[in-house]
């Protein structure tokens, strides 16, 4: 992908859609997905938004021969943070690069939970896909969900900012980044998170990152679906979904009001 020019501290990025397909899928329906994604390139949204598909990791040579003449963008669901040694198991992030990958998800609040990553990780992850000239998508959110709104908002700042610092500090200051705010407490739940706590939260982690040279898109993700966007768009820059996007007609929904909001 070539390199966006830097903005101006008023401007706002391109919007973004994408969709993580997880462990859901197998082989054949993972490649049925990503050719649906490929039906959706060049429609009259495309002018104004980018879209990524991220898929298991097995799929992605083909999954990138598919996507290939299209604008569409392949991500992974990981990288490790050294391009190759005795490694065992781990992805190399240059051959992720190999493979067609242009994103790499990092830090989602699953593999912290279950694999123990912590922001350190995350970070060294981050620079390595940076390395490689990967962009990484680094998700970020706090774990505790306050039922006081002010006391929510200071919380989830609070526990944003060193993972988006650490981040911050471990890549290039020209690179791209992508974070996705997903409140954990909201990951899977029947609603989003409250529009306003969203919002508030968004605009402070944006100013954590209004210094640098590179461009910094900002999505949400936690049980994102139609409407979402509308009542969040003055803090993001586009949404990150999970299964409810894994109905294509489901995507295709998101993708056209994001694109004409």
């Amino acid at each position: 992908m070539q390199k966006r020019a830097a903005m101006s501290p008023v401007s706002r990025p391109r919007r973004i859609v994408g969709v993580s397909l997880k462990m859901y899928f197998d082989l054949p329906s993972t490649l049925s997905y990503v050719r649906g994604v490929l039906q959706l390139d060049g429609e009259a949204w495309n002018s104004r938004i980018d879209l990524f598909v991220v898929p298991d990791f097995v799929s992605l040579t083909e999954a990138s021969r598919i996507l290939a003449s299209s604008s569409v963008m392949l991500g992974a669901q990981d990288a490790f943070w050294e391009d190759k040694g005795a490694y065992t198991g781990e992805v190399s992030p240059l051959v992720l690069r190999q493979a067609g990958a242009s994103i790499v998800e990092i830090g989602h609040a699953e593999r912290r939970a279950q694999f123990g990553e912590t922001d350190d990780w995350v970070a060294k992850k981050a620079g390595a896909a940076a390395r490689n000239g990967l962009i990484p998508l680094v998700c970020i959110g706090e774990r505790t969900h306050h039922s006081i709104a002010s006391a929510a908002v200071g919380a989830a700042i609070a526990e944003c900012t060193p993972q988006v610092m650490s981040v911050l500090a471990a890549v290039p200051d020209d690179t791209e980044v992508i974070l996705a705010y997903e409140p954990v407490w909201a990951i899977g739940a029947k609603e989003p998170a409250d529009a306003d706590h969203v919002v508030n939260v968004t605009k402070e982690l944006r100013q954590l990152a209004s210094g640098r040279s590179g461009v910094t898109r900002i999505v949400y993700g936690g049980s994102a679906g139609p409407g979402t966007f509308a009542n969040i768009s003055d803090g993001v820059d586009g949404l990150f979904l999970g299964r409810f996007a894994h109905d294509i007609h489901n995507l295709k929904k998101v993708i056209e009001e994001v694109g004409g909001v």
